[in-house]
């Protein structure tokens, strides 16, 4: 497995940033592992954590929804890419296409998500505080 293929796999984002990055509910992410169309890693307190690859098929399962594919066809399309054997000359091919992260770009990626996500979360005191008086 190469190093981009493992930083991808890393579990590290908490259900939050997830339905922040994903624009999914919560809810809609948990229904999802129900149907075993992702499996997020545990931590020892059984929360989940997220790869990035764990939020690429998320994003996947959002497009095809959209497109108006149900749940049995989005389950039968994984089905079918995770049973179809891939020659290694597919395999080069797809890493060649694909650009691979370096580190710092990917800690510059990851820091700009969390900045951006970090701006959704943020309200002001006053107006959490004062909504109880109007």
């Amino acid at each position: 497995m190469s190093k981009s293929n493992i930083r991808r796999s890393m579990p590290v984002f908490p259900i939050s940033i997830v339905m922040q990055l994903t624009e999914l509910s919560a809810r809609q992410i948990r229904y999802y592992e129900e149907h075993k169309l992702i499996s997020p890693a545990r931590t020892e307190g059984k929360r989940r954590l997220f790869s990035l690859n764990d939020i690429d098929k998320l994003l996947e399962i959002k497009d095809l929804l959209e497109q108006g594919m149900n749940m049995a066809g989005i389950k039968k399309i994984f089905s079918i890419q995770d049973e179809s054997p891939v020659s290694e000359q597919d395999k080069k091919d797809a890493e060649n296409a694909r650009r691979d992260l370096s580190d710092e770009e990917l800690r510059k990626l990851l820091r700009n998500e969390f900045l951006r996500a970090g701006r959704y979360q943020r309200s002001s005191i006053q107006s959490g505080d004062m909504s109880r008086f109007h």
